[in-house]
């Protein structure tokens, strides 16, 4: 049995890179950790994982065929556990940067029931940012 400790990484393909890197690091607050531009891959720190940026016109981006858009996406959406959770401060700091967020609900993850917030990324990726288990306050 594979005892599995969290998410490592996940992989986006993206069309504009730079928007992309741009939104992971100044709005959600990710580091830069790895660049490889010969193959074409970004890859950002996010706590303990990392999210891996693939431009669809790069080596290993066109791998994987036509770009996602709206008609499809290669994902439903990733989730990034947020602490602390001040659910006034995540809209605040989101629509400070042009983010328009939905609502604060409580959602089960992975570790309970807490507080939870959908917001997408400059090319349509959907994002929920999570708190730790508990009631959800208000925004």
């Amino acid at each position: 049995m594979l005892k599995l400790q969290g998410l490592d990484h996940l992989v986006l393909r993206v069309v504009d890179l730079d928007a992309l890197t741009r939104f992971y690091v100044d709005v959600l607050g990710c580091a830069v950790e790895r660049r490889q531009d010969e193959i074409g891959l970004v890859q950002l720190r996010a706590g303990r994982s990392l999210i891996d940026l693939v431009p669809v016109d790069g080596k290993l981006g066109r791998m994987g065929g036509v770009a996602p858009g709206p008609e499809g996406r290669n994902m439903d959406h990733f989730c990034l556990r947020v602490e602390p959770f001040d659910a006034a401060a995540v809209r605040a700091h989101l629509a400070a940067h042009g983010v328009d967020a939905g609502a604060v609900e409580s959602r089960y993850g992975a570790e309970g029931e807490g507080p939870s917030i959908y917001l997408a990324d400059p090319e349509g990726n959907v994002v929920e940012l999570k708190g730790p288990p508990g009631p959800v306050a208000p925004a």
